[in-house]
């Protein structure tokens, strides 16, 4: 039997301790669960965009505002959520934690690791995934390069830090090693040319987790992992997490900025994040238009780049370089996510397959492929050899569609034809080789001065590998000299000549 008495003291103790504090709170009821989309009604104060909790703690956001309900994509297991749980609105946009502690870490959109080390316990800051971008007085021209560490690129297409280049082309043809090869040269950057190191992002969308493990282990390989974080949303992730994980990326890149770093984000690839929101968007029953793309998939990506900018100094002077991947079907470039794409960007490298399958390797379209900055993010140096390089592989491009037609040519038509070969070859590259700029200089320099005139075509990349080794242990300060990015004086030009032909006589073909 209870004691009375007992009983009085507790109802005294609930009265002392009753805090009369109302919370209001919006709670809704869950009408149907279908694909991954929940259907609610209640949830009369919701917001575009607003994380709900379910009851066993498995987290949405909305993303559909009906007349009498809301739809609520889920960003977690939701097999268990069945009709009448009870669903609350937490008045949150989604967010990021962010610190510098996530360097090197392989997380997923939500923050969460995956690389099977503890969540860091520190507090960062928390970064929106959705953000409004800097305006025209907040950004300031692009006018610092970003090197790739590919001569081609560098030279003819340069990458400026805050630019947008997309990286466009085929299955197969070399994309992600164009990226992967950005992000692993940027250790260069700082040591060769003074410029400030660049914390890159990898996010990876839709691919297969054992492709994105192979990306981690060659990043750790190379040391790479030290200044790199990647986001993952693989094939086998629900759909909305590869729809949130390019924004997640950018989110981590905006804290690096507004810190006033440099920080290189690369996107791969953004046709299967296309392909996410056009399957939660078809579930959310929105009208479908061209290729059954939902109409604002064009502001999909559109307000994803636009956050790729160079701050100005007031605000810091921090940039975020944006490195976008299409995979295109059959190099149709015309197509609707391919077109969009390109008019968002400041530039596209388009690789062919037909140039990949000849050997050609960094495998670009020098005639489709182009920088919007150009120039305005290249040093004086390669400016001053890469023009003349441009200008003769374009000739050389000419010629050679014609000259298979005839057999007659004259000497400088031939000759013409001769470097035009000898250039391409010096421009072939293997992946994961990085170049610092004053290796590409010399290599530019070598071949359109004519010093590789008179080797043969098959010795041309035998003959650069070894002129490197040559001028690194020979004259080690014609390299730092060139690593300054200045355009070189005359007598810098005479000791280059004397160098190359004194390397040339002990050459053997």
């Amino acid at each position: 039997m209870v004691n009375s008495e007992e009983i009085i003291k507790q109802l005294e103790k609930g009265l002392t301790s009753f805090n009369f504090d109302p919370k209001l709170q919006n709670v809704g009821i869950v009408q149907s669960n279908t694909d991954g989309v929940i259907t609610a009604s209640g949830l009369s104060k919701a917001m575009m965009g607003e994380l709900v909790a379910f009851e066993n703690g498995t987290i949405g956001m909305i993303l559909n505002l009906d007349e009498d309900s809301v739809s609520i994509i889920l960003l977690g297991e939701g097999e268990n959520i069945k009709e009448g749980d009870k669903v609350k609105a937490t008045g949150r946009m989604l967010s990021i934690n962010v610190s510098d502690d996530l360097i090197g870490r392989v997380i997923n959109p939500l923050g969460e690791p995956l690389d099977g080390k503890a969540k860091s316990k520190k507090s960062g800051k928390e970064m929106p995934l959705e953000k409004i971008a800097a305006g025209v007085v907040e950004r300031e021209p692009v006018n610092t390069p970003l090197k790739t560490g590919i001569k081609s690129i560098d030279a003819m297409f340069p990458i400026g830090r805050g630019q947008r280049e997309l990286i466009i082309g085929d299955r197969g043809l070399g994309k992600t090693a164009i990226a992967i090869d950005t992000i692993i040269n940027q250790k260069n950057n700082a040591k060769n040319g003074g410029l400030r190191p660049v914390t890159c992002i990898y996010v990876a969308i839709g691919q297969k987790q054992s492709r994105i493990a192979q990306v981690i282990d060659k990043l750790k390989e190379t040391g790479a992992m030290d200044y790199t974080i990647v986001v993952v949303a693989s094939a086998s992730d629900p759909a909305s997490l590869q729809y949130l994980a390019p924004y997640a990326g950018s989110a981590i890149a905006e804290y690096f900025m507004e810190k006033g770093e440099d920080a290189l984000i690369v996107y791969d690839d953004l046709t299967k994040h296309a392909w996410a929101y056009r399957q939660i968007s078809l579930v959310l029953k929105r009208p479908a238009g061209r290729e059954a793309y939902p109409g604002d998939i064009f502001y999909l990506h559109s307000r994803l780049l636009e956050r790729a900018i160079r701050l100005s100094k007031e605000l810091g002077g921090g940039s975020i370089t944006a490195l976008p991947i299409i995979e295109t079907q059959g190099n149709d470039v015309s197509a609707y996510i391919p077109t969009n794409v390109i008019s968002i960007t400041d530039g596209q490298i388009y690789l062919e397959g037909d140039l990949f399958y000849s050997g050609i390797r960094p495998a670009i379209n020098v005639g489709t492929s182009v920088s919007r900055v150009g120039g305005a993010a290249q040093t004086s140096g390669m400016k001053s050899v890469s023009g003349k390089m441009k200008l003769e592989l374009a000739q050389y491009r000419e010629m050679a569609s014609f000259a298979q037609f005839g057999s007659e040519l004259d000497p400088a038509t031939a000759a013409q034809l001769d470097r035009g070969r000898r250039t391409t070859e010096i421009l072939k590259q293997p992946q994961y080789d990085s170049l610092i700029e004053a290796l590409e200089y010399l290599s530019i320099w070598a071949v359109t001065n004519g010093f590789i005139d008179d080797i043969p075509v098959e010795e041309a990349s035998r003959f650069e590998k070894e002129y490197h080794n040559f001028m690194k242990a020979s004259y080690p300060k014609l390299i730092t000299a060139l690593s300054k990015g200045d355009k070189p004086d005359e007598e810098l030009i005479k000791q280059l000549q004397k160098a190359t032909s004194e390397f040339k006589k002990g050459f053997s073909v």
